[in-house]
């Protein structure tokens, strides 16, 4: 029986406990992906693709997945469409996780960023830029985040303000350079070529002595940009013509420089000049970017427009349409991935909600089924349980009683004298024993059967095998008054079932005789013997006939 019990308790236990089981696995997942985010974004994003979010129940858990993804996303460049639960992430660790709470706020900014809620991406990462006590390592990549997006929104003295704490901060030598470049932008979008140009000499001079040659030639070609701002149109064509001296008429920017030769010779008023290098620019963006020119196309257009009104003095609308419809064309495939992953968030988001739904449902069933098992399978044990202990009752009673009969059939027929012994009391109590001596002198199944149930607790009869009445008469006679003396003494606080059981012991009976004679259990008899010696005031364990002896009751 007890190893049907620890089966099917095992049985319900694992069910009931397969959520925790799968959220300690899940866990160990999480703590592997967050690990590998910082060396190998790829594997941690794989090792979070293998988990479904509707299978953690733990909000830790799901804060941490949510973070995670997105977090990931974040730094991979990936669309960020489908990461609105960053939100609940961040919720989740405000206040509770300092590093978590920014990154996990800076994650969601991004997040504002790519579903076009610039504003609202810029506020979060300014509240964030101006927390206190923040950690330099955190406060760096927070401000990366501000800066980029500042940028991406041609913020001017702002975003200077905000690269110049970003480069202080900076610590390794290529990120420091990355900020100073951002510091450049800025100061550009601030209309300041000369700081500008101030802090471009710095970068062409890193770039050379590192031996950096894409950025090296980028820098240069920033310059010759900074000049035409300037004003310097000559020294932007001189920096340009040594570009291609250096880098080839082949390079992969030589519709750019070209362009850039055209707004200086626009800027020159040689209207001519500027036609021919814009023309050569197109020629050779079709060539160098293919079908991923409209970026380049949406200043062409521009600077086409404004070449024909210099020619003609009338605007051509073709340029204009153009213009336009290069910015539609682009805004329009933004807007189509932007729906697309909306969609496809949305359809994961359904799918979660179902098999979160289905998934609980089979749980609660599971529960259901296992409580009622185990409270079924309990309820079966306690009542196997309770009747092999009565069976086990019964049958040392029986037992004793059986002990009894022998004795009274091999004791001899004593009269009761004065001088009568504990040994004369018995015999004269088992005289009292009728039934006993019936069921000897007869021992048929049927005469088996009442014994049983006269011994038994649950039998129709109150289970005395005995007069009580006579019981104390005989003891009195016996033992000078023994009853009366107690009655007298102890009376108000004995029960006249506990002056029986004291009576018998008197008389020489055992634990499992005064059960039988009494009808109780052994275990009643021994509960009932330690409220005796507590009445009578009688010392733990103290032999209770011997305590009695000592109070001259006997």
């Amino acid at each position: 029986m007890n190893k049907i019990i620890h089966v099917l308790t095992a049985i319900i236990a694992l069910a009931i406990t397969s959520c925790t089981k799968l959220d300690s696995q899940y866990s160990r997942d999480l703590g592997t992906a967050e690990y590998l985010m910082q060396s190998n974004i790829d594997s941690a994003l794989s090792i979070l693709e293998t988990i479904d979010p509707s299978e953690l129940k733990i909000d830790s858990l799901r804060a941490k997945y949510h973070f995670l993804m997105a977090y990931g996303h974040m730094r991979h460049n990936r669309s960020m469409i489908g990461d609105s639960l960053i939100s609940f992430a961040h919720d989740y660790y405000r206040g509770k996780d300092v590093a978590r709470d920014i990154r996990s706020g800076m994650t969601f900014a991004w997040y504002k960023f790519w579903v076009g809620d610039t504003p609202g991406a810029m506020a979060m990462l300014d509240s964030l830029t101006t927390l206190p006590n923040e950690p330099d390592s955190i406060m760096v990549q927070t401000l990366r985040a501000r800066v980029l997006i500042g940028a991406s929104e041609y913020q001017g003295r702002e975003l200077v303000s905000l690269a110049k704490r970003l480069e202080s901060l900076e610590t390794d030598s290529l990120r420091k350079i990355e900020a100073k470049y951002m510091l450049l932008t800025g100061y550009e979008y601030a209309g300041e070529p000369d700081s500008a140009l101030y802090i471009l000499d710095e970068l062409i001079a890193f770039a050379r002595n590192n031996n950096w040659g894409d950025k090296h030639f980028q820098f240069e070609m920033e310059r010759a940009q900074l000049f035409t701002e300037q004003g310097k149109n000559a020294e932007s064509d001189v920096l340009i013509d040594e570009i291609f001296r250096k880098a080839g008429p082949d390079n992969g920017a030589a519709d750019l420089l070209h362009f850039q030769y055209a707004i200086n010779a626009l800027n020159s008023g040689d209207i001519s000049r500027a036609s021919r290098h814009l023309a050569f620019a197109d020629s050779l963006a079709v060539k160098l970017r293919g079908d991923d020119d409209a970026y380049f196309r949406s200043y062409s257009n521009l600077l086409h427009a404004i070449i024909d009104f210099k020619q003609t003095g009338r605007i051509k609308l073709r340029h204009i349409n153009g213009l336009n419809n290069r910015q539609s064309e682009r805004f329009n495939r933004m807007k189509a991935s932007q729906w697309e992953s909306e969609r496809g968030a949305l359809r994961e988001q359904n799918k979660a909600l179902t098999l979160k739904a289905e998934s609980e449902h089979k749980t609660v069933i599971i529960l259901i089924i296992g409580i009622i098992a185990l409270m079924a399978l309990t309820g079966t044990c306690w009542i196997i349980v309770i009747r092999r202990q009565r069976e086990r009752e019964n049958e040392e009673r029986i037992e004793a009683l059986q002990k009894m009969i022998d004795e009274y059939k091999s004791s001899p027929v004593m009269p009761v004298t004065e001088t009568a012994d504990s040994s004369t009391l018995r015999n004269i109590m088992l005289k009292q024993l009728g039934i006993i001596k019936m069921v000897a002198e007869t021992p048929t199944e049927q005469n088996r059967e009442m014994l049983r149930k006269i011994s038994s607790i649950d039998g129709e009869t109150n289970g005395e095998l005995v007069d009580c009445g006579k019981v104390f008469e005989i003891i009195d006679n016996l033992y000078s008054g023994f009853y009366k003396k107690l009655h007298t003494t102890y009376g108000s606080m004995l029960s006249q079932k506990e002056e029986q059981i004291i009576v018998l012991m008197v008389a020489g009976f055992s634990t499992k005789e005064i059960s039988v004679i009494t009808g109780q259990t052994t275990a009643t008899i021994y509960v009932r013997k330690s409220s005796i010696r507590k009445k009578l005031g009688a010392p733990e364990k103290e032999d209770i006939v011997r305590f009695l002896q000592c109070q001259h009751l006997y």
